[in-house]
């Protein structure tokens, strides 16, 4: 994983970001769906 994709991940655990910011990145081209998976846990990304 991308040191983007880590860092994005630290700050979710880390509750300094939202799942709705992550999906935005998604929804921006920024991150895949895959990598949103990866970052939340959960299935859906983007929808």
């Amino acid at each position: 994983m991308s040191t983007l994709i880590q860092s994005l991940k630290r700050l979710y655990e880390a509750g300094r970001l939202t799942k709705e910011q992550i999906r935005e990145r998604v929804l921006k081209g920024t991150i895949t769906e895959e990598e949103y998976k990866y970052i939340t846990g959960e299935t859906k990304g983007a929808e």
